[in-house]
């Protein structure tokens, strides 16, 4: 009689577990939508509708004289919440750049610099972050997107987002100047998109 019960006890423990497991199986597989089975028209809509995001980027600015290289961490929260820390070079490593609501710090770690700049409207456009990407394309009326065997490519009048179809992750960023030369390029070294 006791292993009876017994049984029943483990035969119903198996089968709760088992209903567990599948239905958070199934809550897993509709939260992470983005990935190799994504269409692009899903992918571009996660891009437009980041939340946060963190990367490290390599960013190479070219003028008409010379050629600058810089590693920089971004973090974005949301439009009145960013963050940029230069890595690289060594000469300016440590200045950031945050942006509070409607203010502006300016710091310098290596200095023990701070500047604050309250009500601070000027700067609130970064052509370095996606944030400033995703404005664009949401406001340029010929902004679309392109697809290719591993990328999708989002473009607006002066910039294009590369965006690796398997991670749904952006890959490069190249921004144009007036005369229509890439003036800047983006490559991101690691990349936490949440949206």
């Amino acid at each position: 009689m006791k292993n009876k019960k017994l049984f029943i006890i483990i035969m119903l423990v198996i089968i709760v577990c088992i209903a567990l497991f599948i239905i958070f199986n199934n809550k897993t597989v509709k939260k992470s939508k983005i990935g190799n089975n994504s269409t692009s028209q899903e992918i571009v809509e996660n891009i437009l509708n980041i939340s946060s995001y963190k990367a490290v980027i390599e960013v190479e600015v070219k003028s008409n004289k010379n050629e600058n290289k810089y590693v920089i961490k971004q973090e974005y929260n949301n439009e009145n919440n960013k963050k940029q820390e230069v890595l690289e070079p060594s000469n300016i490593a440590g200045v950031k750049i945050i942006k509070e609501g409607e203010n502006l710090r300016l710091e310098n770690s290596n200095l023990n610099l701070v500047t604050l700049f309250e009500k601070y409207n000027y700067i609130s456009d970064n052509c370095l972050d996606l944030d400033s990407f995703i404005k664009d394309y949401k406001n340029d009326e010929n902004a679309g997107f392109k697809e290719s065997e591993n990328q999708i490519i989002m473009q607006t009048n002066l910039k294009k987002l590369y965006i690796d179809r398997s991670t749904a992750n952006p890959v490069k960023m190249e921004i144009k100047d007036a005369n229509k030369n890439t003036a800047i390029y983006i490559l991101y070294k690691e990349v936490n998109v949440n949206s």
